[in-house]
């Protein structure tokens, strides 16, 4: 066995966990009890804030996402924060001007997070490097991010090589994102073990456990050397999820490898978000289902559930394996992009229409057409030229980085909120999400009724005081069958002939 090395544990039960499997409809109300016997655990981190959580509180659950994540700050007095960042995409589905970026990072960090994941869809250096620089400048620590997929483009090779990319632009560790549960547990350990030889930086593994192998694949990377792995607590792990905490720090029990964390202190952790899981009616495939269709066709089980869904609507269940088919068509053609927000939801939905239609690229969305003309970044590979000219007829491509033909946006949203502002990030809300916190803006000041809890009339709160009616969640079975991050680019999502 190798030298005693500890493996560290970043628990993200507040926030991909419950985006995975609650929808991301959990509330603060929900996580802050907790906070204190979690502040014990001696967690490498906590994920709490970032990805859909951003939106999903004032879209969904009328709560300030920069107030919520001071609460977390006040309650986590131990524990290292951390979020994810879609680089030049923030929080958000489509790039924004760097004044926006660089403004968003700033108060990110004063509010209370000590670690910042950046990932591009792409992985297009171009759109992560200026977050990079920006949190590296507040003091925070800079994880760049390998999003992970497979194609004939994509190997351990070129893996290694973005990590050395990433650590020349200032990484402080690497993480590699399984966002579809894809990485076989030796893939992991001849990557994880290519990162530590040729990099040298820290290297952490963040798996989803759609495929079923994600347990094993964390056992041979920290086999490997591996630094942190990223788990969630029993009640909230396994489906699209992550492995379970207590599971990995119990296989990891008496070896070189010891967490250290303590598994009693963690079931109790358990027991609190078992309670939370019960206030939700989750389907049970959900949390114990396989997917192997991740493998097959490399579509994560979201994105699937999101096909389901567009079929639906146009009475072509029945055509769901032509659908299935086409999607791999589709992403070799658009230059083999990993399947994350937003591209799995670009090439999904063109799949779909190709079939129907039954003519391949006959029309088109917006986002295709931007995604040809490169305003989301430099594709990996090479795009098909049939295809491009299909859609842009004689337009040329973008080259530069797509951020460089954004103006600035922050002096325009301020004067947009003027009458609305509470607080200075709520410029950063606006700017990136307009519509969502407008309307949130208007419900906090009671110009708009509140959203309804389930079992609550329309524009009714739930009584004060009254244990009850908080405690009431929604019912997130019909959610299932549609990706939630449709609300992607706020509402625009529009199909144009080619």
């Amino acid at each position: 066995m190798n030298e005693k090395r500890k493996t560290g544990i970043t628990d993200t039960s507040l926030r991909d966990a419950h985006q995975s499997l609650l929808a991301t409809r959990m509330r603060l109300e929900d996580m802050l009890p907790v906070a204190e016997l979690m502040d014990e655990v001696g967690y490498h981190s906590l994920e709490v804030w970032g990805g859909a959580t951003f939106d999903a509180c004032m879209r969904f659950l009328d709560e300030d996402p920069w107030e919520r994540l001071r609460r977390l700050r006040q309650a986590f007095r131990k524990t290292r924060l951390q979020m994810l960042l879609r680089g030049q995409n923030i929080v958000g589905y489509r790039h924004y001007a760097d004044d926006v970026l660089e403004e968003f990072i700033k108060r990110t960090v004063a509010n209370g997070i000590d670690i910042i994941r950046i990932f591009d869809a792409l992985n297009d250096l171009r759109n992560m490097e200026q977050a990079m620089r920006y949190t590296r400048a507040e003091g925070a620590h800079v994880q760049g991010t390998i999003s992970y997929t497979i194609s004939p483009l994509h190997n351990i090779d070129h893996f290694v090589a973005m990590g050395r990319q990433l650590k020349e632009l200032g990484a402080d560790s690497i993480c590699i994102k399984d966002m579809a549960g894809l990485i076989a547990p030796y893939d992991a350990y001849d990557l994880v073990r290519g990162l530590k030889e040729q990099v040298g930086l820290p290297v952490q593994l963040h798996c989803h456990y759609t495929s079923g192998m994600a347990s094993m694949a964390y056992l041979k990377a920290v086999e490997a050397g591996v630094d942190v792995v990223d788990t969630a607590n029993a009640a909230l792990s396994l489906g699209s999820s992550q492995p379970p905490t207590d599971s990995v720090v119990a296989a990891l029990q008496g070896t070189p490898y010891d967490t250290g964390l303590d598994l009693e202190i963690l079931a109790r952790v358990s027991d609190h978000f078992k309670a939370v899981a019960q206030k939700f009616s989750i389907p049970r495939e959900i949390i114990m289902g396989v997917d192997t269709n991740v493998l097959s066709y490399q579509i994560p089980g979201g994105m699937i559930s999101n096909l389901a869904s567009q079929l639906a609507e146009q009475k072509a269940l029945h055509r769901m394996r032509e659908v299935l088919e086409e999607v791999p068509r589709v992403r070799a053609d658009l230059g083999y992009p990993p399947l994350v927000t937003p591209s799995s939801q670009i090439v999904g939905t063109q799949a779909v229409v190709n079939v129907l239609l039954g003519e391949r690229y006959k029309m088109v969305s917006t986002e295709i057409k931007n995604y040809l003309r490169g305003l989301y970044g430099r594709p990996p590979g090479q795009i098909n030229e049939a295809v491009l000219k299909k859609v842009l007829k004689d337009e040329a491509p973008v080259t530069v980085r797509p951020a460089d033909l954004l103006k600035p946006q922050l002096a325009e949203a301020r004067r947009e909120i003027a009458g609305l502002m509470m607080q200075e990030e709520d410029v950063l809300s606006y700017a990136i999400f307009p519509n969502v916190a407008l309307d949130f803006f208007k419900r906090r000041q009671g110009l708009l009724p509140p959203l309804p809890r389930e079992g609550e009339p329309a524009g009714q709160a739930p009584p004060k005081g009254n244990p009850a009616a908080a405690a009431v969640g929604p019912d997130l079975s019909a959610l299932y069958r549609v990706d939630l991050s449709l609300a992607w680019f706020d509402g625009v999502h529009m199909i144009y002939p080619a």
